[in-house]
């Protein structure tokens, strides 16, 4: 039977990309009037930790430089998010999990400021688990050990869980775990997240096809 819910969390519980974009496109205006786009995002930013991301954007600065940054980001990010939509029919799934003893976990590459305070924004502080915050592992996403943590502290089989991911490297990493994966339309296309490993793309929770799977597994 299904045990096991993970969960990431920017783009997955809550549409976040935009807050992000906007955190990075006006830090990056003071640092030197740098213009960035919604496609750098997705090409730079989407799904990935704080030392990745900063690599890719600044490869020419040293450490320091991209940990204040990505200090700085999330502190505006923050304060852009005080309050926060969970994306459509979460809520409900959720409540179907706690009435089933269906165990429930996040796993993100946020860090864990960030993630406590977008659990507070949604008012789901108590929903959940654990936080699996892949910052404070060894390796993030990509690297499946995200995942893989989420299920142990679960004391869960791959085989009997299912991941919600909105990214490319959120779905390679929960694939790569050998879970099934769906894959949340808020960040990138089906067509895209198809490619990536998702094995159904929703819009949000309410879908009937999700539903279906969840109800019928193994199916």
């Amino acid at each position: 039977m299904l045990s096991a819910l993970l969960f990431d969390l920017d783009g997955t519980l809550t549409d976040t990309d935009k807050l992000h974009l906007v955190a990075i496109q006006q830090l990056l205006w003071e640092e030197d009037q740098r213009p960035f786009g919604e496609e750098d995002f997705e090409a730079l930013c989407s799904g990935r930790a704080n030392p990745q991301m900063c690599a890719l954007l600044f490869p020419d600065r040293d450490l320091a430089f991209h940990r204040a940054f990505a200090d700085r980001k999330e502190a505006r990010f923050r304060a852009l998010s005080n309050k926060l939509e969970p994306i459509a029919g979460l809520t409900t799934l959720l409540a179907y999990a706690q009435d089933k003893g269906i165990g429930r976990v996040v796993v993100t590459n946020a860090p864990r400021a960030n993630a406590d305070h977008m659990l507070g924004a949604l008012g789901l502080q108590q929903a959940f688990a654990s936080i699996v915050v892949a910052e404070e592992l060894a390796r993030a996403k990509p690297d499946p050990l995200p995942y893989l943590t989420g299920l142990q502290r679960l004391q869960a089989n791959a085989e009997a869980a299912m991941a919600f991911e909105d990214s490319i490297p959120g779905l390679t990493a929960a694939k790569a775990a050998n879970l099934y994966t769906v894959g949340l339309a808020t960040s990138q296309s089906e067509a895209t997240l198809v490619a990536a490993g998702a094995d159904l793309v929703v819009e949000d929770f309410n879908d009937p096809r999700l539903w279906e799977v969840i109800q019928n597994w193994p199916g």
